[in-house]
């Protein structure tokens, strides 16, 4: 585990690089939703795809607390950015990394690493989000090859993923033990992308349907073994429930950075707005929650560097601070008046990027009932 006094020399020079390189840009990536390359390739020479991710493949080894401390950073000036970040680290990198043959993590995790190539993790289908275990995406057996047949929505950087972890039914009749990854590049025939979606925030991080129209792919591109899919799918969540969770944060604490910059310089009935009990109550309830939610991610995060199971922990890391974001950012915004309603000033941004949270790797509800089980187990 790295030291705290190494944790906060990271904290620094992650602040440093999302000041200089980040925050200049994050307006323009959000209004115009196209995600700089220059920027993309300043994140790979910064190692920040691989945090999670053993040296011997091509990553730092640094683990979660400093994943946490990069995401916090980063969502605190362009959440974006962190949306860039999350797949190379958890939902594609590691599956790569913990199932993967040496020749697929040659092909495909170690450019992932360098920022040569980007892909991404296709689970949820246009009938199949909280109950991922109902996806209609089936891989029938020819030989040595599987045919895919199916349709993945919302998935994040899909237009522009060079290659697809596709979670498909290879046998319905073992339910969940009957959901199998496959690794599927761009360009193989029957592989194509919807449309990029129009969304309410995080513009530029693409989103977009993966179609599968007879998509043929050999035995060899099979992550992991036959049946292992879901599993590797649901331990794989745990660890980006945690991630999700500090960029939860970060969202939270830049609300909360404008809601105090601007109660002090608005004035009304003669005074700055902070002066007022009513607007202190409101500040002091939002510094509160975010402290307790940081917390709780950090003790999850360093339970995970432990070895330590953190499945409820991660479960009440995700659920407590995406709803925190959601509460803090509407509050930010209040406390600005109309004006926060306008785009001139960064909260409405802020506003729109938390919404996504409570939705994203896991609903709130998904993660009350995941927290649930663990306790009732």
């Amino acid at each position: 585990m790295i030291h705290t006094d190494m944790q906060k020399l990271i904290r620094k020079s992650v602040r440093d690089f999302a000041q200089k390189e980040v925050a200049p840009l994050a307006a323009q990536i959000d209004e115009t939703g196209e995600f700089p390359d220059e920027l993309y390739q300043k994140l790979a020479k910064n190692n920040y795809f691989g945090i999670t991710i053993p040296k011997e493949y091509g990553g730092t080894g640094a683990g979660y607390v400093v994943m946490c401390i990069v995401m916090e950073e980063l969502a605190r000036v362009c959440v974006s950015t962190t949306l860039h970040i999350t797949s190379p680290n958890t939902l594609l990198g590691l599956p790569l990394a913990n199932y993967g043959t040496p020749e697929q993590k040659k092909r495909y995790l170690l450019p992932e690493m360098r920022g040569e190539k980007e892909g991404t993790f296709a689970l949820t289908e246009p009938g199949a989000g909280s109950d991922a275990a109902s996806m209609k995406t089936t891989a029938v057996r020819d030989g040595d090859y599987y045919i895919l047949n199916g349709r993945k929505t919302f998935i994040t950087a899909a237009p522009v993923a060079d290659f697809v972890v596709v979670f498909a039914v290879t046998d319905r009749s073992k339910g969940t033990r009957g959901i199998t990854a496959f690794l599927v590049e761009r360009g193989t025939p029957g592989f194509s992308t919807g449309k990029k979606e129009r969304k309410m925030g995080v513009c530029g991080s693409p989103t977009s349907d993966v179609i599968l129209d007879r998509v043929r792919v050999h035995k060899s591109q099979i992550l992991g073994k036959e049946g292992e899919g879901f599993l590797m799918a649901m331990k794989t969540l745990d660890s980006g429930r945690i991630v999700v969770a500090a960029q939860c944060l970060g969202i939270a604490q830049s609300a909360m950075d404008e809601a105090v910059k601007y109660v002090k310089e608005r004035q009304q009935f003669g005074r700055a707005i902070g002066n007022f009990q009513g607007i202190q109550f409101m500040l002091s309830d939002m510094e509160t929650k975010i402290n307790c939610a940081r917390a709780l991610i950090y003790d999850t995060a360093q339970k995970k560097d432990l070895g330590m199971n953190i499945t409820k922990e991660a479960a009440m890391a995700k659920y407590f601070a995406s709803e925190m974001c959601n509460d803090v950012a509407a509050k930010a915004l209040q406390l600005h008046g109309g004006y926060g309603y306008m785009k001139d000033y960064p909260i409405e941004r802020i506003f729109r990027n938390a919404r996504v949270t409570t939705i994203y790797e896991g609903t709130s509800q998904i993660q009350q009932i995941v927290i649930a089980k663990q306790l009732l187990k």
